[in-house]
């Protein structure tokens, strides 16, 4: 795994963001279709948790093999790679949703197993530059208040913590200063939070059917 990766944004038209997809993958397809998302020249970056709970999710993993999708390490492919690869808890992944897995066809499992090593690739940190703003996606928080690419970061915190959010819930908002925007997921919200220079995008698509996309590049930046 390497820890930070690098995206020019100049090498694209627009950039988009989404929000924790959980195996949605033909709503992911609707919203591609309602925003003119053209394969050729835009990029999609996910900020992780592409399977788990919902049904599609070996389309959603498969989406690793396309060249206009990228994504940062979630914490369920964390518990899918130390459940498949590391000899990690069976138990713990299927009591958060990885159970889908134990019920594939042997197509099904073996596409999966095929995937591993991209699955086992991710990046913790996309930094992309567009002219002279830096914007960083993490699955759930940069666990810092000072980014610098490639900085040692905790890797448990960065896929798993909720406390920057917490505390930004309860009115103790900080910046995050090194770069302009942070875009994370993990934590389910109604709709799409802004703290300082904070996106918090997961809207719960697995629960409500609601999946938020974020423009980064290719016009203003909106939520």
């Amino acid at each position: 795994m390497s820890v930070y990766q690098h995206i020019n944004g100049a090498d694209w038209r627009n950039i988009w963001v989404t929000g924790d997809l959980h195996g949605c993958h033909s709503l992911l397809l609707k919203k591609l279709t309602s925003i003119g998302f053209d394969i050729s020249q835009d990029l999609l970056i996910s900020v992780g948790d592409m399977a788990d709970r919902g049904a599609e999710n070996v389309e959603c993993l498969a989406l690793l093999t396309r060249p206009w999708f990228l994504s940062v390490l979630g914490n369920h492919e964390q518990m899918l790679l130390d459940c498949l690869l590391n000899g990690g808890s069976t138990k713990h992944w299927r009591v958060n949703g990885g159970g889908w897995f134990f019920e594939l066809d042997l197509e099904d499992e073996q596409r999966v197993r095929a995937l591993l090593p991209q699955i086992a690739a991710l990046p913790l940190v996309i930094e992309v530059t567009i002219q002279s703003k830096r914007f960083v996606i993490c699955h759930a928080d940069y666990p810092d208040n000072h980014y610098i690419f490639g900085k040692p970061v905790n890797e448990e915190a960065i896929l798993w913590s909720r406390d920057r959010i917490a505390a930004s819930s309860h009115g103790q908002v900080k910046a995050i200063n090194g770069a302009d925007q942070f875009i994370f997921g993990h934590t389910p919200l109604q709709t799409p939070q802004q703290f300082a220079n904070q996106y918090y995008i997961d809207t719960g698509a697995v629960f409500v059917d609601n999946l938020t996309l974020l423009q980064i590049q290719g016009g203003e930046s909106q939520l």
